[in-house]
């Protein structure tokens, strides 16, 4: 498998196909780099040069009880792009991955980034707070820990059978190997790296991060999110950043790049050709 290790010693797992300009995608949580695979496949057969991660503690890379914060997660998806020596990069981010972006792009990217995509991202913030009135109450993610730390694999399930993809809508058809799939991700990883994982993508402020960031950023997001709420997300995040573009996207679900896999797929291709 192709790893980098990191300073404190997490190895890091990453796909690494074709060539050209590179773009690394950045997963959402619990899941792994196979979240990416229909985007990495339609890129890398347009010349491009793709590259995933599997955030620590999630998929192949090392299951360690530490280090479970945006702070680390940035500082193991610099690791990879220096090993590799990426540059003139594009950093497309879904879910927690988009805070990863966010945090990386504006602390390590100076330098090796070219523009940066957040995907129905979870900044500025998602906790409701005093600075935050529309945010999520903290009792949601506690709801979270105390069900995953009870029965991990039915809340895998769960959740891609219903919110992720919108498939609890009334008239959707549900994708039984796109629920499976999720669940096999997401059991890959961690339990201890997913509990800890959600004080990471709820609780984290990335408002001064945006504020920092200077290349051109996409913001994409689905107005019928069940995941991240769109209206406590996307438009707050583009008006924070420099070179903002939001998108927004009818009845789309949190889960989109899976569900709606060909219109997502050209928008970043329009993104990272302009």
């Amino acid at each position: 498998m192709s790893t980098v290790t990191t300073k404190d010693g997490v190895q890091i797992f990453y796909k690494d196909w074709g060539k050209g300009q590179p773009i690394v995608f950045h997963h959402g949580w619990p899941l792994s780099a196979d979240d990416w695979d229909t985007q990495m496949m339609f890129f890398v057969l347009r010349g491009y040069r793709v590259v995933a991660i599997d955030r620590r503690g999630h998929g192949r890379s090392s299951q360690v009880a530490d280090g479970h914060d945006m702070d680390h997660y940035a500082a193991d998806a610099a690791a990879v792009v220096e090993h590799l020596d990426l540059r003139n990069a594009v950093h497309i981010g879904h879910s927690t991955g988009g805070g990863e972006v966010t945090r990386y792009v504006a602390r390590h990217g100076q330098g090796r980034v070219a523009k940066a995509v957040l995907m129905s991202a979870v900044p500025p913030i998602m906790v409701k707070t005093p600075g935050n009135p529309g945010g999520l109450p903290i009792e949601v993610f506690d709801g979270f820990r105390s069900t995953l730390a009870a029965n991990r694999a039915q809340f895998y399930r769960d959740i891609p059978a219903g919110p992720f993809y919108g498939f609890n809508r009334p008239g959707a058809k549900p994708l039984e190997g796109v629920i499976a799939n999720w669940w096999r991700q997401g059991m890959m990883g961690g339990a201890k790296a997913h509990y800890d994982g959600i004080k990471a993508f709820s609780e984290t402020d990335f408002t001064e991060d945006l504020k920092r960031i200077e290349v051109p950023v996409l913001v994409m997001h689905g107005d019928d999110d069940q995941i991240v709420p769109y209206k406590d997300s996307a438009p707050l995040s583009a008006k924070l950043l420099k070179q903002g573009t939001l998108k927004t996207y009818q009845g789309f679900p949190h889960g989109m790049l899976t569900t709606h896999a060909e219109v997502i797929n050209n928008d970043l291709l329009d993104f990272v050709r302009s």
